[in-house]
């Protein structure tokens, strides 16, 4: 992610300003309360498909009664008829297809993707066709967190493509209503939105940072699916649709494990830590303050934030940085900042205007 996905989108600005390290901000303007801040975002016209069956909990129902939202909302509706695929070929050609978009769309020098000249780019029908294959997928059929981590982070970062292009977004996928709401695919007879990718399979059922609670139901019938551990390393391979977000790749299982820490490399030495010496400040991400609690400190980064370097420092290259984040951590001499998200469409075309 990925960053914060907007859905609720979730909070007036929290609390980014100075902390430092160690200290605790709490009482000092710390906007917790403020947590609804895109709402307006939820909300989306209906679309009329068939309804897979899906449970929510009782904040969720609240959300979707409140702003009109429908589980039959799916991108791959009206499937054909299709015999069960395996866990080996169905993972294969979510890997092929998804590649083969990046291939199309994605400019390494600007991070940034082409989503108007892939729309009408028969690898893009070709990956179309393939969801229509997903509704007679078992995802018990992936039986390894390996399978389970690269499957369903290719989806996620597939579906955001499809999703861009679907809704027509333009800007930012912050000014579609319900955006993360809506993505959505049927997978093996559930309805899975980005959200559910996310916080209720790949972060282990956690929730979502606006939404207190786990994210499915006890009885939710895709908790089953859920990933055991939360491995933080997820949130540098979510790549949601906006500049901030990680370079988008896609993964396997026989690779997952360096793969997911070349992207946590890949992302915190390409912004997501910044050193300024002066005035001895270290700016993180905002992924790191939204997810705080999944790299081991408080939620919303509140207090020490001495978990959220301890985390960055095996994966700076070079000898200044790791020796500055060291330093820091044996003192309070520097000051912790999170950056302000850049939630603008990652699009190429935004290059060439």
């Amino acid at each position: 992610m990925a960053g914060l996905p907007p859905g609720l989108s979730w909070a007036a600005e929290v609390y980014a300003g100075p902390v430092p390290i160690g200290a605790n901000p709490v009482g000092k303007n710390c906007a917790v309360g403020g947590v609804i801040n895109h709402m307006g975002s939820l909300m989306a016209p209906p679309i009329a498909t068939p309804r897979p069956r899906v449970t929510f909990r009782w904040t969720q129902r609240l959300l979707w009664q409140l702003y009109g939202l429908r589980p039959g909302t799916v991108l791959n509706a009206h499937s054909p008829a299709s015999p069960p695929l395996s866990s080996a070929s169905i993972a294969a050609e979510l890997y092929q297809r998804a590649n083969a978009l990046r291939a199309a769309a994605y400019d390494p020098a600007s991070g940034r993707l082409d989503y108007a000249g892939l729309a009408g780019s028969p690898r893009f029908a070709e990956y179309r066709a393939y969801t229509q294959r997903l509704p007679s997928f078992d995802p018990a059929d992936l039986t390894t967190p390996a399978e389970r981590l690269a499957f369903w982070i290719n989806l996620y970062n597939a579906l955001v493509i499809d999703a861009v292009i679907a809704f027509g977004v333009s800007g930012s996928v912050q000014h579609s209503r319900g955006f993360f709401w809506r993505a959505a695919y049927t997978v093996g007879g559930q309805r899975y939105a980005l959200h559910d990718i996310e916080h209720g399979l790949l972060r282990a059922n956690a929730p979502h940072p606006a939404i207190p609670g786990p994210h499915f139901a006890q009885n939710d019938p895709r908790r089953r699916f859920s990933l055991d551990r939360l491995d933080p390393r997820v949130h540098f391979a979510l790549v949601c649709g906006a500049r901030a977000c990680p370079p988008i790749a896609f993964y396997t299982a026989e690779a997952i494990d360096r793969q997911l820490d070349q992207a946590a490399r890949t992302f915190i030495n390409g912004g997501g830590v910044t050193l300024m010496p002066q005035p001895k400040e270290i700016w993180l991400s905002q992924i790191f303050q939204w997810y705080a609690s999944d790299f081991g400190a408080a939620p919303l980064g509140l207090g020490s934030r001495r978990p959220l370097l301890t985390f960055t420092l095996p994966y700076l290259n070079g000898a200044v940085a790791p020796s500055v984040v060291h330093t820091s951590l044996q003192s309070s001499r520097w000051t912790v900042r999170f950056k302000p998200y850049d939630w603008q469409l990652n699009d190429e075309a935004a290059v060439v205007r």
